[in-house]
């Protein structure tokens, strides 16, 4: 029987990559030099540093008027309405993604029709949340449907190719014993695919609605609903203790979504 290695005998043994680690430390480098190029270091003027202090002191000590009321000018209704924005853009997007999530699957429809439906997600994927949101404005007019729309839209590129992914990792012995039966596609999808997939479909669903919750905040500053038109609104008028009822308004609502959504994605997938 071979005696087995020692650590030190198997690091010796162990291929040396000095080459390809050489070569992808001057390949960062070098593009860390490129993109330094680009930048130009403002000098920080006392000016600048008053507005920090301002915002420093007024985080400490908010317009608590605006933090606590219940008005619609207030920032509790405001986060209402920014989390309901997300709410149902996250789940706008989460039912168009699933039929372009089937038909890009490769072990659904094939390569051809694969290739198509991951070309549209890249291509819906390429438009940043901030220009769909005045691209939506243009169309409804400024409020929380436009941000509601943008919401939606931008949420199929990413949800779509998560979901593509759990598509294509499902157990093919399922599908290819409901081929044995004669089954259709809708067939396989209804009794082979959804079973498997519920539960990642659902968790990434959650996971989007966290960020969608940030995406939601920064709509506002461009007149879709939500908070973010408050906050815009507030650092312009250099009214800096309403800002900072507003920033905590969000750091608060976005920690406790996140908690809750992080509980809730673990008892789905884990069981925990």
């Amino acid at each position: 029987m071979a005696k087995p290695l020692n650590v030190q005998e198997m690091y010796e043994k162990a291929p040396k990559r000095y080459v390809p680690i050489g070569l992808s430390i001057l390949i960062i480098g070098g593009m860390s030099l490129w993109s330094l190029s680009v930048i130009r270091v403002p000098a920080i003027n006392e000016n600048g540093l008053a507005v920090i202090r301002s915002i420093l002191r007024s985080l400490v000590n908010p317009n608590y008027d605006w933090l606590f009321t219940l008005r619609p000018i207030g920032i509790p209704y405001q986060m209402y309405e920014t989390v309901a924005i997300a709410f149902l853009g996250t789940l706008l997007g989460a039912i168009l993604a699933v039929p372009m999530a089937f038909l890009s699957a490769r072990n659904i429809t094939g390569k051809f029709y694969s290739f198509v439906g991951i070309v549209l997600v890249t291509m819906i994927r390429t438009f940043p949340v901030f220009i769909l949101g005045l691209m939506f404005i243009r169309v409804t007019g400024p409020g929380p449907f436009a941000g509601v729309m943008t919401i939606g839209v931008a949420s199929i590129g990413m949800m779509t190719k998560l979901y593509i992914e759990s598509i294509e990792d499902i157990d093919k012995g399922v599908l290819e014993a409901l081929d044995a039966t004669g089954a259709n596609l809708l067939q396989k999808i209804r009794y082979g695919i959804l079973p498997q997939l519920s539960a990642n479909f659902i968790s990434n669903s959650i996971y989007r609605f966290e960020i969608n919750v940030r995406n939601a905040t920064i709509l506002g500053l461009v007149g879709a609903g939500g908070i973010g038109f408050t906050l815009i609104s507030a650092m312009n008028a250099y009214r800096w203790r309403d800002a900072a009822a507003a920033l905590w308004g969000i750091v608060v609502v976005v920690l406790i979504i996140e908690f809750i959504s992080t509980r809730i994605r673990k008892k789905i997938t884990i069981g925990e």
